[in-house]
């Protein structure tokens, strides 16, 4: 059974950078693309970035173009998501999901296992 942990969450002023990590145990992380997803306060989930199994293709949802990028380690079974040059309007839940397959989707519904979420607030 995979599972997810999420961490590196938390407040920063507008501007800031954070690091979020995922790490995943109980199965090969290197056979499941990954995807970075956010929940806004009063919001729909939705896509931040998402990276195929190999790390050789990524995309990115237009709000984190150039500011966020994904990427991982699969000796270290552990994903990354650089954010930077934060703002308010970031503020989120942040998630990190993976799927059985290889590339890089930016369908929540494709990922069969998602981590518990880490806050990320963005003060102005």
């Amino acid at each position: 059974q995979v599972q997810l942990v999420e961490s590196g969450g938390g407040l920063v002023q507008a501007g800031g950078s954070l690091r979020l990590s995922c790490a995943m145990s109980g199965r090969t992380f290197s056979s499941f693309a990954m995807g970075w997803f956010r929940q806004p306060p009063g919001k729909e989930r939705e896509l931040v970035a998402a990276i195929s199994r190999r790390g050789d293709s990524t995309d990115n949802a237009d709000s984190g173009k150039g500011r966020f990028p994904i990427s991982r380690d699969n000796a270290k079974n552990t994903g990354f998501l650089q954010m930077n040059n934060l703002n308010p309007e970031d503020t989120a839940v942040y998630y990190c999901a993976a799927g059985a397959f290889g590339w890089a989707s930016r369908l929540s519904r494709a990922y069969g296992a998602w981590g518990q979420g880490t806050q990320v607030s963005v003060s102005s």
